[in-house]
């Protein structure tokens, strides 16, 4: 198959894989009060719970990243991915709530093999001229596979009870696994007609991509706001159904699906990663403040608040991860990539915890208000890099 058709291949393959990570990894949000009510967890542990996934991802982030340009994404994306399905199918049929937590967090080990090597793998074969296109097409991912799973598994769940649900979601784990193992492959002729290699960049040592991971770390804090908690709000807060809330979370999904490969498309368009990044942040703020504002108004002005917030506060993902690839060059983009999602990792296993802690003991409204003020701190750290990444992605690092 030529390159050209192939590279499109790699990216259905790298979105499709990190699709199911996304469905795993918010599945404990969209079940929300089933899993409360079947481990009769309080509020302050429902926090754990939703922040159990994402420990796991965030302790084997960068290894797995490291272990990507050593090795190779054909193997290393697969290998975690079929591990993590077995965790998952047993995440259902958890007995107590120390066994659900266990099992999430091994769920998120071993799946974060997906996020670096997917990654990697695409900025292989995408250009500068494509790439924010390219990653904003794969970092469409996340809100394709929560609006899949927001639809599909609360009838799932009613149908057939929380162990089948989870062993479901095993299931697209496997599939994907499977298409990474049959159908990636890495650019070795394209390598080969470089000519000699140099040694990789060592992006752990860049001041960059620090800065870039942690301002995405301070945006993340208010995208998990609208994420995490939309369909607990509404179902406790507002006394909507499991259903009628997940739609809303599903409806804010198709927004920061469209958002995401609009913004990488603009992104490669404009020149820079960093300047739309921090224009989405300022956005992730505003929106946030608003629905700290209408959190106690009626239903029909509430909703299309929400749902704006919660696409807005996924729209900048892609342009974060393509600005550490690109600091880092492709050769070292599995640790770059790696790093940068350990710092949003960290910082989504504080925010649920802090969030839930918050809203009980003030109330939703000001909670929202206070996760408002994270991206904001985002758009000044992002600031020293607004010129040093567009030097970046003019003169990359090699491959």
């Amino acid at each position: 198959m030529a390159a050209a058709r192939y590279r499109w291949v790699v990216l259905g393959v790298g979105t499709g894989a990190q699709a199911t990570v996304s469905a795993a990894a918010i599945s404990v949000a969209v079940l929300a009060p089933e899993v409360r009510a079947h481990f009769h967890l309080t509020l302050a542990e429902t926090g754990i719970v939703l922040a159990a996934f994402t420990i796991g991802m965030t302790l084997t982030l960068l290894p797995w990243g490291i272990l990507a340009d050593r090795i190779g994404e054909r193997i290393v994306l697969p290998a975690g991915l079929a591990a993590s399905a077995v965790a998952l199918a047993g995440v259902g049929f958890a007995r107590s709530t120390t066994e659900l937590v266990v099992l999430l967090i091994a769920a998120g080990a071993l799946s974060a093999s997906v996020n670096g090597s997917s990654g990697r793998a695409v900025m292989q074969w995408f250009g500068p001229s494509e790439r924010g296109l390219a990653l904003g097409i794969r970092q469409a991912n996340v809100p394709l596979g929560v609006l899949v799973t927001a639809l599909v598994l609360p009838p799932l769940d009613r149908a057939f009870g929380l162990g089948w649900t989870f062993v479901a979601l095993a299931a697209t784990c496997v599939a994907g696994a499977l298409a990474g193992a049959l159908l990636l492959r890495s650019p070795a002729q394209k390598a080969r007609a470089a000519g000699p290699r140099r040694p990789p960049s060592r992006p752990l040592r860049s001041r960059a991509i620090w800065l870039v991971s942690l301002g995405s770390a301070l945006i993340v804090v208010g995208q998990i706001a609208t994420l995490a908690f939309t369909v607990l709000f509404l179902n406790e807060g507002r006394g909507f159904s499991t259903s009628t809330a997940a739609l809303v979370l599903a409806a804010a999904q198709v927004l920061g699906a469209v958002a995401r490969i609009l913004g990488g498309h603009w992104s490669d368009r404009f020149g820079s990663r960093i300047v739309p990044l921090r224009q989405a942040a300022l956005g992730v703020s505003a929106t946030l403040v608003l629905v700290a504002v209408f959190a106690s108004a009626p239903a029909w002005a509430l909703v299309p608040v929400l749902i704006v917030a919660g696409g807005i506060g996924l729209s900048w993902n892609g342009l974060a991860f393509v600005a550490a690839a690109e600091m880092a060059g492709a050769r070292a983009s599995g640790a770059a990539l790696g790093f940068q999602q350990t710092a949003l990792g960290i910082a989504a296993i504080a925010a649920p915890i802090g969030f839930a802690a918050l809203v009980s003991a003030t109330s939703w409204g000001l909670a929202f208000l206070i996760a408002g003020l994270f991206p904001l701190l985002g758009w000044a750290v992002l600031r020293p890099l607004v010129g040093a990444a567009g030097a970046a992605r003019r003169h990359p690092a090699p491959l």
